[in-house]
């Protein structure tokens, strides 16, 4: 018996990987031709894998388990999920039998396209699943999972100059600024893809493609001032080239998560969020000694109020429309949440200029609105509303406070970096509390704690 279980167990091709792939068809049972009376097992990797994709889009823990409550019913089990930033550990039950699985993935990303097709694939289970085999549904989930992304390294790049030198503007800069940003953030992002499709670890990615996109950026500095004589105030844009490394996803859907009492999902994504931030700043920080870069204040524009209206709406716009790039969303999904964002994104930045609210509330409204039109777009066309809230307040998030906090504190001016510290989280905990009211306000299952 030993060695019939030693010679079957030697033909068998498990993964070589640190996060061994899981052999999901080893599970099924060929004699079964449709998946609502297969067994307990069968059903239950479904509900799983479902779980575990979403969770690799980027997606908050109450979006996975509402997926994987939906698949459970229509296979007729019934569902507990405990779900984190990487892993899920779950139990299916069904009469008086039960089957766990404990579910994990080897990094944490965003991918709002393959995101959509998930929760079509969910919306539509309930109609297809009296016609489909266990195997049939498996092989739909891996035309969802190998969708390749749809932009290359050189768009990718494109799109995150694009974002950038679109933030630096609202944040202040000028057109040095913005070419020297652009060239600086694109380079530094193709480098971190080109490094994480080589499977490089998270950190050095960040850090490496961080340090490319301030020394371009002074590169383009020193050309544009030997040709042109520019002033040397206008080094202060290198700030805005390392900003395509924000952390958007986790942080918001981290608040998220956390007000809705998912707290192991909520806690381990913002420790995520504040690793990236904390590398990059740091990263940051060490170049600007090291090449003698200093974080002073922009010059100032003096442009007609209607004139930077129009430009606000416009780099909003461009800003959004980068970082729904970056996050692969196709370009109509892209072009929705550019619009969204040019829209709060300017409100916010107009409340802020002739109204004395602060600018942590001026965020709250202008993420407020963003979620109500977000949530009025998802009843039109389906598009996950994460999708559309993100990109669109991402540019929102402070990330020039944040740089300048770490950067003081790092010259031991505490007083000074706990200012800027103080100032970006309040802004930062008030953009997903703007879009916790706007679902509250327009989604009754997410109002309603059960």
């Amino acid at each position: 018996m030993t060695e019939d279980f030693t010679d079957n167990y030697s033909k068998i091709e498990l993964s070589k990987d640190h996060h061994m792939q899981i052999p999901w068809y080893d599970l099924i049972d060929d004699d079964n031709d449709k998946v609502i009376t297969a067994a307990l097992k069968e059903r239950a990797s479904i509900v799983g894998r479902v779980g575990i994709m979403l969770l690799s889009c980027g997606t908050g823990a109450w979006r996975v388990r509402e997926a994987m409550n939906n698949i459970a019913r229509n296979l007729s089990l019934t569902c507990s999920a405990d779900i984190g930033l990487t892993s899920i550990s779950f139990t299916c039950f069904y009469k008086n039998h039960s089957y766990s699985e404990v579910l994990t993935l080897s990094k944490s990303g965003v991918d709002t396209d393959k995101l959509d097709a998930l929760e079509r694939f969910v919306r539509n289970f309930s109609e297809n699943v009296h016609q489909m085999s266990t195997r049939d549904i498996h092989k739909e989930l891996d035309k969802i999972q190998k969708m390749p992304g749809n932009y290359s390294a050189v768009i990718t790049g494109l799109a995150a100059g694009l974002a950038c030198s679109a933030f630096v503007f609202l944040l202040g800069g000028g057109s040095i600024e913005m070419v020297c940003c652009f060239f600086g953030a694109a380079i530094g992002n193709w480098i971190r893809t080109k490094l994480l499709q080589k499977r490089l670890t998270l950190i050095a990615t960040v850090a490496l493609g961080v340090a490319s996109a301030c020394l371009v950026y002074l590169l383009m500095f020193h050309v544009l001032e030997i040709i042109f004589n520019i002033s040397g105030q206008h080094e202060a844009g290198y700030i805005g080239a390392m900003l395509f490394v924000i952390p958007g996803f986790p942080f918001i859907t981290s608040m998220l998560d956390i007000s809705k009492q998912d707290l192991r999902s909520g806690l381990e994504r913002l420790v995520y969020a504040l690793m990236i931030t904390t590398v990059a700043t740091l990263v940051g920080w060490l170049v600007a000694l090291t090449v003698h870069l200093k974080p002073a204040n922009f010059l100032p524009l003096n442009l007609p109020p209607f004139l930077m209206l129009g430009l606000r709406l416009i780099a909003s716009f461009c800003g959004v429309f980068g970082f729904s790039i970056m996050f692969n969303s196709p370009y109509r999904m892209a072009f929705l949440s550019g619009i969204i964002g040019a829209i709060a994104n300017t409100l916010r930045l107009e409340i802020v200029d002739y109204s004395k609210i602060p600018p942590a509330a001026a965020a709250f409204i202008a993420a407020l609105f963003a979620g109500l039109i977000a949530s009025g777009m998802n009843h039109f066309n389906g598009y996950p509303r994460i999708s559309l809230t993100v990109p669109s307040i991402v540019i929102m998030v402070p990330g020039l406070y944040i740089y300048r906090g770490m950067y003081n504190i790092g010259l031991n001016n505490i007083s000074v970096g706990a200012s800027w510290m103080s100032r970006a989280v309040l802004i930062i905990m008030m953009l997903p509390l703007g879009l916790f009211t706007a679902r509250v306000i327009m989604d009754k299952r997410w109002r309603r704690n059960d």
